[in-house]
């Protein structure tokens, strides 16, 4: 019977979900907080094999802390390569060798579309953001994109009022007409009350589990799209014990991630 220990907070539980989507050997790329915890998670239990980079030039890091940013010097000892943002965006990720991209945004909408460039009207925004850095290329261009984003009206939106990064854009055939791999793009949307998936016909985000203390009814509310359930929709299952060991005890020993609750992820 698997341990589920019951003292674990809601980025812990994030965290797990997003390292439960990596696959042994996949190639990952990660920036900062929950993907990197989310992907050395995976990489200490269920894909030893998986191999990280961050777009700033290190490959197969092994940080004995969170990162702080991707360029930190935590990053460099014991890595299998340090390069530069040559070698990571443009041989792995131009190349079409990287499996999986985790990325994060001001605004996501139910195509999986990325907002980090403004909310408003762009020539006259409410705010402007900080714009794309590496998400644009990594969304483009990785095979599955994970996102991790606050589940609210604020965050979550029907249509984003900017694509920086493209997601299914608008719906069947759209990624195709733009010169993307059609195949290729978001794959789950990982939120403080759920995990959604993006259905293969309609490309549009379903609820596929909604996380223990919430309930299917409370994240359809908080939801500013009809979102449709899937038929086997259940209960996100909680942080298995080894996963809480390997990110308490070897990741994040200071528990770095409960910074993430102040900031609404709860």
């Amino acid at each position: 019977m698997t341990e589920h220990p019951n003292d674990y907070i809601k980025p812990e539980l994030m965290a797990c979900c997003g390292a439960r989507e990596i696959n042994d050997k996949d190639r990952v790329i990660v920036g900062t907080g929950f993907p990197t915890m989310a992907a050395n998670i995976a990489k200490h239990t269920h894909a030893p094999n998986a191999m990280m980079m961050q777009e700033s030039g290190s490959y197969d890091a092994i940080p004995r802390r969170p990162a702080l940013s991707v360029g930190d010097p935590c990053l460099n000892p014991g890595a299998a390569m340090i390069g530069g943002l040559v070698e990571i965006m443009g041989m792995f990720l131009q190349r079409g060798w990287v499996d999986v991209g985790f990325l994060s945004g001001s605004q996501v909408d139910k195509f999986g579309n990325i907002n980090t460039t403004v909310i408003g009207n762009y020539d006259n925004p409410k705010s402007r953001l900080p714009g794309s850095g590496g998400a644009n290329p990594i969304g483009s261009l990785v095979k599955r994109v994970l996102i991790i984003a606050l589940h609210d009206t604020r965050r979550l939106a029907e249509k984003v009022d900017f694509i920086t990064t493209p997601g299914y854009i608008d719906g069947p055939g759209a990624r195709k007409k733009w010169g993307l791999e059609e195949d290729n793009g978001p794959w789950a949307l990982i939120t403080n009350k759920a995990v959604l998936r993006f259905d293969n016909e309609t490309k549009e985000a379903y609820l596929a589990t909604y996380h223990p203390g919430t309930s299917v009814d409370e994240v359809v509310k908080s939801t500013p799209w009809d979102l449709k359930v899937s038929d086997d929709v259940h209960e996100t299952e909680p942080p298995r014990a080894d996963e809480i060991r390997v990110l308490r005890e070897v990741l994040d020993p200071n528990r770095m991630i409960k910074i993430y609750e102040g900031r609404g992820y709860v």
